[in-house]
């Protein structure tokens, strides 16, 4: 059972994600070509890579960009390679849902630098999404106008559609949330880049949620994320976050939501799911009441019920709060077998 006060915005239909060509998803087949394998109801299934992919540069470095094939399969083919891709994205939204999904995060971004293409891509996984899902999405892009395409194109059949995100470098976007009675997730993003500490997470946010109030948009519709960084490249980027989620809470009290990419903060690390999951029991004690993570691997109800004393976990803990310098120690103790 999912934490019923948690909010799980699933992360995992996003053409940034990878698997290793010849890993353990890839697959070569006898003539050389080359697939992205996966099951259903124990029977492996695959969505074969395009000769095009082949010259690009994410396939020249060992990744196959399997939601990107997925969905370019299904704008740009027809017959079997169409289904193919349709089949795969469903399988996802299938399973996402299955974990407790409340919405869906689509993001077609790098499946093109072409913004026609772009939104051809948006247009068609929106879509194609409503017609197999039953929770609504979440139209994730950092252009105004792909964002637009996704939220023209959702006929609200599950309910009202979430846009992440808005920041302070395009509020515009705000016009087009109150136009479609979307909910937003708000980003503590400057108008220059990332913020530096808790202090300018909040001072950030607060200026989007003011100008969002000044639309029309509730409070109870925005989802504040305070932007959640890798620890194992500075160790004060795991007490900036928990301090900003503080901070937002007792500025906001329970009038907005607190979420954010979590799983960002293992990115590097051995045992990732360790260190997401001991994030989440960190960061909900904090204040925050959703996460933008992919269910199947983090776990909320073991995150919620960890036992913050064993050994494994402490060493979590001592990374997640600033005390291990390039996480130094949480590596020794994986080498050593520690965390098993």
């Amino acid at each position: 059972m999912i934490t019923p006060d948690f909010t799980i915005i699933g992360e995992n239909i996003h053409c940034t994600r990878v698997v290793k060509r010849g890993g353990i998803r890839g697959h070569v087949f006898d003539d050389g070509s080359e697939a992205v394998k996966y099951r259903v109801d124990g029977e492996t299934r695959f969505v074969r890579v395009p000769e095009s992919f082949e010259k690009t540069q994410p396939y020249q470095q060992g990744n196959l960009k399997h939601f990107m094939i997925a969905i370019w399969k299904g704008v740009n083919c027809d017959g079997a390679e169409a289904a193919e891709g349709e089949a795969y994205v469903r399988h996802e939204v299938e399973r996402q849902t299955k974990a407790g999904s409340a919405y869906l995060d689509l993001n077609v971004d790098e499946l093109s630098h072409r913004i026609g293409e772009q939104i051809e891509a948006m247009q068609w996984l929106v879509e194609f999404v409503q017609s197999v899902a039953d929770i609504p999405p979440s139209i994730d892009s950092s252009n105004s106008e792909i964002i637009q395409a996704g939220l023209e194109a959702y006929d609200r059949s599950a309910g009202r559609p979430m846009v992440n995100s808005v920041a302070l470098e395009r509020l515009e976007t705000l016009d087009l949330i109150a136009e479609h009675d979307a909910k937003c997730i708000i980003s503590a993003a400057s108008e220059s880049g990332m913020p530096e500490n808790a202090d300018e997470r909040l001072e950030n946010a607060t200026r989007v949620v003011d100008a969002a109030s000044d639309r029309g948009v509730a409070f109870a519709d925005m989802y504040i994320d305070p932007l959640f960084f890798p620890v194992s490249v500075d160790k004060a980027y795991g007490p900036h976050a928990l301090e900003a989620v503080t901070k937002l809470r007792n500025r906001f009290g329970n009038d907005v939501h607190i979420t954010g990419g979590m799983s960002n903060v293992s990115f590097g690390l051995p045992k990732r799911a360790l260190v997401n999951e001991t994030f989440v029991k960190l960061v909900v004690e904090a204040g925050a009441d959703s996460g933008i993570i992919d269910p199947i691997q983090v776990k909320i109800d073991r995150a919620m019920n960890l036992d913050m004393e064993s050994p494994r976990v402490k060493y979590a803990i001592n990374l997640l709060e600033g005390r291990d310098d390039f996480a130094m120690d949480y590596i020794s103790a994986f080498r050593n077998g520690e965390l098993d």
